[in-house]
């Protein structure tokens, strides 16, 4: 019998073939660099899913076969060469957020802004992330805000802010026990703020302005540290002077303007470190509290269209401010206004 010896050299020669081929389709672990095979195929997959991704600089740095934490807005653990950060800021590209995004394990800061040609709803597998900063602003994403997103347990910011979001604001939310900042501003919201709210007791900063909210602020606010709240710009109504703690003073920053709040403004005591006051367009009444005026880090103050009456404070800094901040209510005087008459 006659062994024919080419079979195992024949055979040799597809191997090599295959290996070849196999190199030349997936990139070896020297090309990839410190970037780990799995979040590269994650990350060329969510390139690919949007278009024209040429008129993005950061995914034009997206380069295939080369260094993913090289590329611009990724960001890589030192310790573990895993995707940590995914900051995406681009106006002309197009389509949905990709799926893909939820196949990076250590993701901790999702950044996807400013690209209004983004749309559709946020994906459900992105509770797959142990993300504590979310970010998907600047958008046109639509839909209800998700209930789901109340899975994201490790969540210490959320910004949803100007996107077509509609419909009540999930009060589930309320559920993220590490959450210390929320923004939906900019949205189509309705309904009331919800009153699982006040049990935010971590929450730093609040931004729901621009939306088409009903109803008053939950009266548990009033026991809440907020540094920052800006409810503008909606049709909230009632009494909002709980907002104002004297023993919160850490709170800088207040905003409640074009709403039709309506209560008495005369006797509310103000947090130490406030710098920002804007009530404007509201229907409040009463006076302007003379202790205003001790305010020291006050820089922004915006009091008219509403129905405030009696002297306007001297002294402090209150000199710093124009008849723009005061004027159009019913009987305010003193400077800058015209001079109280006597009696």
């Amino acid at each position: 019998m006659k062994i024919d010896h080419s079979f195992p050299l024949y055979y040799s020669l597809v191997l090599l073939f295959l290996a070849t081929t196999t190199i030349l389709i997936s990139p070896s672990h020297s090309a990839l660099g410190k970037c780990n095979p799995s979040d590269y195929k994650a990350l060329m997959n969510f390139k690919k899913s949007l278009s024209p991704y040429e008129s993005s600089w950061e995914l034009t740095s997206w380069v295939q076969n080369t260094d993913c934490c090289d590329w611009h807005g990724v960001g890589c653990g030192d310790k573990t060469n895993r995707v940590e950060e995914l900051y995406i800021s681009a106006s002309d590209i197009s389509g949905q957020i990709p799926s893909s995004v939820c196949d990076l394990p250590y993701l901790v800061s999702l950044v996807f802004s400013k690209s209004k040609n983004i749309t559709g709803s946020i994906p459900q597998s992105i509770t797959k992330l142990k993300t504590s900063h979310s970010a998907l602003s600047s958008m046109s994403l639509s839909g209800p805000v998700p209930n789901f997103l109340n899975q994201l347990i490790a969540l210490t910011h959320l910004d949803l802010s100007y996107n077509q979001f509609s419909g009540s604001i999930p009060p589930n939310l309320a559920d993220l026990k590490n959450i210390g900042s929320i923004s939906l501003a900019g949205n189509k919201l309705t309904g009331s703020i919800p009153e699982s709210f006040g049990r935010f007791t971590g929450m730093g900063s609040l931004y729901l302005s621009q939306n088409e909210l009903t109803g008053p602020i939950p009266k548990s606010f009033g026991a809440l540290a907020f540094s920052q709240i800006d409810l503008s710009r909606n049709k909230l109504v009632g009494d909002a002077s709980m907002l104002f703690n004297p023993n919160h003073g850490w709170t800088t920053f207040t905003d409640f303007s074009r709403n039709p709040f309506e209560f008495d403004f005369t006797n509310v005591k103000f947090p130490k470190e406030l710098n920002w006051l804007d009530i404007s367009r509201n229907k409040i009444f009463g006076g302007i509290p003379d202790e205003i005026k001790s305010l020291d880090n006050l820089y922004k103050l915006k009091v008219g269209y509403n129905r405030l009456c009696g002297k306007i404070p001297t002294g402090g800094r209150m000199q710093r401010f124009k008849f723009t901040s005061f004027f159009h209510n019913k009987c305010l005087c003193g400077s800058p206004l015209r001079s109280c008459k006597r009696r």
